[in-house]
């Protein structure tokens, strides 16, 4: 599969289908971006099941928004819709080979869990007498 771009419109249902999803985030006037931009077309013609996006921050501002974007280049990683990696620097190509072997090998059953914890641990109420009296 080659490398996709995503726009505002596309971001959703790309992001909603089941699997791994990994998103550049650049443009044409930033030189590491250019420099990572074949490092990330190699490692996706390796991995023709995975889903490799492209994201030009110039065009997109309402993504590059409300995902938060505010250095370049920058690297999102996602499985099932979760966000598992935002990584802001360019990437040699060993160390992206390497994080896609690591989104592949993750147990999502157990991810899920933990988050499903972490937030369960967060929206806790305390139950205990008022502080103002009974």
């Amino acid at each position: 599969m080659t490398v996709v771009s995503l726009d505002s419109k596309s971001f959703g249902p790309v992001l909603a289908k089941p699997g791994i999803l990994l998103i550049h985030w650049g443009a044409k006037w930033c030189a590491p971006c250019q420099d990572f931009d074949p490092i990330f077309q190699r490692v996706a013609e390796r991995h023709p099941d995975i889903t490799f996006a492209q994201v030009d921050v110039d065009t997109q501002a309402e993504l590059v928004e409300v995902l938060g974007v505010q250095a370049m280049p920058a690297l999102m990683v996602f499985r099932d819709g979760f966000l598992l990696l935002n990584h802001v620097g360019l990437l040699l190509e060993p160390v992206l080979e390497d994080l896609v072997w690591q989104a592949r090998g993750l147990d999502m059953n157990e991810e899920r869990n933990k988050r499903a914890q972490l937030r369960a641990s967060k929206t806790r109420v305390r139950v205990g007498p008022h502080p103002h009296g009974p």
